[in-house]
């Protein structure tokens, strides 16, 4: 079950480079949608480490 909650998390770093390369593609033309974008990018990088750091405190408790 590890490697299933393992492959979520980096789903959430394929997801922010996502949104780092549209903020990039839209910058000169919408502005503030790529504000919205960066955001979104700093909300996914946030939710890897986070459940990076509740899986690792699942697994050792399990132990």
């Amino acid at each position: 079950m590890s490697k299933f909650f393992k492959f979520f998390e980096y789903a959430y770093l394929v997801f922010a480079a996502f949104f780092i390369f549209e903020a990039v593609r839209i910058w000169n033309i919408e502005r503030s949608r790529a504000y919205i974008f960066l955001f979104f990018v700093c909300i996914a990088v946030f939710m890897f480490f986070f459940k990076r750091h509740f899986r690792h405190k699942y697994k050792d408790r399990n132990e």
